[in-house]
């Protein structure tokens, strides 16, 4: 075991002597298990698997059906309400609207 000394703010120094005291262990022993932990965590970042997430290549905007019907002068709301009504309708008959 070997002695060091390094610079802390005083803050955090304060918070972890009342973390010490609190759960009646000594200052040594919080700042071992603090880097301990540190490093423990740091070493399975490293092993953990890469995710390549993957890309969307589709074009911003809405759908061209969506398009037409707003560029043909129909607001959000009348899109809206025959959509309810297209789904109303598919669940009575069980046929769904073209």
């Amino acid at each position: 075991m070997r002695r060091t000394t390094f610079r802390l703010d005083d803050s955090l120094l304060d918070e972890a002597k009342a973390y010490a005291a609190e759960h009646g262990r000594s200052l040594n022993s919080v700042m071992e298990d603090a880097l301990r932990q540190l490093l423990n965590r740091a070493a399975h970042d490293d092993e953990r698997l890469r995710v390549v997430l993957p890309l969307s290549h589709a074009v911003p905007g809405h759908q061209p059906w969506l398009s037409a019907r707003l560029a043909a002068g129909e607001g959000w709301g009348q899109v809206m309400d025959s959509l309810e009504t297209e789904k109303v309708v598919e669940r009575v008959t069980g046929d769904a609207a073209p």
